[in-house]
């Protein structure tokens, strides 16, 4: 894959993450074959749903419109590191390469904070290409949290 494509794919989770209305900013795509099969992005405060995270909307997304589990001939598009509930979904399902922009230092399980996808697992794991427009994704999340301490500050005046 080209870098003007990877970069074109987490364009589209960027923009992903931007839609977030209540939730941290986090956007995911899924593509097959250079084309876009799946798009999501955090949706816990919008649903009440802790599973709601745009890695798992997107991966459910795209078994539903393939109407298989296995997304063995995909790739995952994430703007911030996925969690170990989110990693371990894309081993489950089989995707073949994870990329990412920014890391999470906090909860992060593809080297960050936990390690997931070491390759002693019994199952494949995905090939992990990290630090995507990092800058950019992170800025995001940054301005959520700036945003929403500002408003937290000003209730609480």
């Amino acid at each position: 894959m080209e870098k003007s494509e990877i970069l074109e794919y987490m364009e589209i989770a960027l923009a992903e993450a931007r839609s977030c209305k209540k939730d941290v900013p986090v956007g995911a795509v899924i593509i097959q074959n250079g084309a876009v099969l799946s798009r999501a992005h955090n949706q816990k405060e919008e649903t009440n749903d802790p599973l709601a995270h745009a890695e798992l909307l997107a991966i459910r997304a795209a078994a539903q419109k393939l109407e298989r589990w296995r997304l063995s001939d995909c790739i995952i598009f994430c703007t911030l590191e996925p969690c170990p509930m989110c990693a371990e979904a894309i081993i489950q399902a089989r995707i073949k390469i994870l990329v990412y922009g920014a890391k999470d230092l906090i909860a992060g399980a593809a080297g960050s904070a936990f390690d997931l996808f070491s390759k002693r697992k019994a199952l494949p794991v995905p090939q992990c290409i990290s630090g995507i427009m990092a800058d950019e994704c992170a800025e995001e999340l940054k301005k959520f949290f700036r945003e929403k301490r500002a408003l937290e500050k000003s209730e609480s005046n």
